[in-house]
């Protein structure tokens, strides 16, 4: 397998789009990528389009807006996995010597799409057993089994939430920018509990792009290419756990153990996570699935201000988390996590999400990300899950 390198990478800025079809956002985005990389469409050789609601044909009608070379094009759905596996894909084609240059686009319009979820299988399905399979109901009770289990506050998992919305004023490109303090997370309306409106995502339209090359031809192009050191895609094993409760958790913890034998690090050794913050629960969750800190310690870790952008909490914060801070914990890593205001910010038009992650922490390695910048940022995760079920962990290097 050869090494492979992101020369090149865009997201707009992430929204309503009315007005505009959903090749159209992605051709721009598309276009951008060219531009960062200092290349144009004749050099890509393929094309990897991930979409999730109009995925029949998605890529093609993206390439007829930026040119039809006549190169491949695979289309990719893959819940909010899409564009992260369409990456990965990507990835997959350079390193096995296929071609030397690819795009990855990840693109979705949802408008004013309401909330996410399905029946799923008539045999295990939640409806008429615990009230909904819709994403808001299934994070609320994974955040209320972790509760139950270690006693986590629903300030914690607000905690979250105002961080990403703090982060989230120092990205022009996220779709909302203003912060949501403690009262203000914990006092708006509750949509599935422990989760209130602050601590959901929104939905929304939006693209996002990469550029992938060998490194050997990455370094004609540019004097920073920025390595994949891992990339990996996982989906539910069997466990003996109730099969009416969707587990979040697995998936994520098995992907991590992969990647960070990939890459040959450990947790310790990241500057940032770019996480799947669907809900605040689940930011949470994912401390622990990622093992950015122990079992049971998710609450502590967001309190301790670890992964706040500086590893600190803002002084204009300091008074509201000081209660449910513990002196004593010492974080096991101080990755920032969501430096970019998160899915909870930045909004989650599905098949964008992934490839969107991706460009953030490119940027950051760069040293592009202005004052959301994580100082001497080297190591970077970007993590998807979509259920049910696939997760995604892709581990860039500087």
């Amino acid at each position: 397998m050869r090494e492979v390198a992101v020369i090149g990478v865009s997201m707009i800025k992430f929204g309503r789009y009315p007005d505009r079809d959903v090749s159209q956002l992605a051709a721009q985005a598309g276009h951008e990528a060219l531009k960062d990389a200092g290349v144009q469409m004749k050099d890509i050789e393929s094309l990897y389009s991930g979409n999730l609601y109009a995925t029949s044909g998605s890529g093609q009608r993206i390439l007829q807006q930026m040119g039809q070379t006549g190169i491949p094009v695979v289309n990719v759905a893959n819940a909010c996995a899409t564009g992260s596996t369409a990456f990965r894909e990507a990835y997959f084609a350079v390193a096995s010597g296929a071609f030397d240059m690819v795009m990855a686009l990840g693109s979705e319009q949802m408008g004013k799409q309401g909330l996410l979820g399905s029946r799923g299988d008539p045999a295990t399905s939640l409806e008429g057993r615990v009230g909904s399979y819709m994403m808001p109901a299934v994070f609320g009770m994974a955040g209320m089994e972790h509760a139950k289990k270690y006693g986590t506050q629903q300030e914690h998992f607000a905690l979250a939430s105002v961080k990403n919305h703090f982060h989230s004023t120092q990205n022009p490109l996220a779709q909302y920018q203003k912060e949501s303090p403690l009262d203000e997370v914990m006092n708006g309306r509750v949509i599935a509990y422990p989760n209130t409106l602050l601590m959901c995502c929104p939905t929304g339209d939006g693209a996002a792009a990469a550029i992938l090359c060998s490194m050997d031809k990455a370094r004609q192009y540019t004097t920073q290419p920025i390595k994949v050191a891992a990339s990996v895609l996982t989906s539910d094993p069997y466990t003996d756990r109730d099969l009416t409760l969707p587990d979040i958790n697995t998936l994520t913890r098995n992907a991590a153990a992969i990647a960070y034998k990939q890459a040959g690090i450990g947790p310790e050794d990241l500057s940032q996570v770019e996480l799947h913050d669907c809900f605040a629960t689940a930011e949470l969750l994912h401390y622990e699935n990622l093992g950015l800190c122990d079992e049971g310690m998710a609450g502590k870790h967001v309190a301790s201000g670890a992964p706040w952008i500086g590893n600190k909490i803002p002084t204009k914060y300091q008074e509201d988390v000081a209660p449910f801070q513990d002196k004593s914990y010492k974080p096991k890593t101080t990755a920032v996590v969501n430096a970019s205001g998160g899915l909870l910010s930045k909004g989650h038009p599905l098949g964008a999400t992934g490839v969107a992650n991706i460009a953030e922490i490119v940027w950051h390695l760069r040293g592009q990300a202005g004052n959301r910048q994580v100082e001497g940022s080297k190591v970077g995760m970007a993590h998807v899950i979509g259920l049910c079920s696939a997760c995604t962990l892709n581990i860039l290097v500087k």
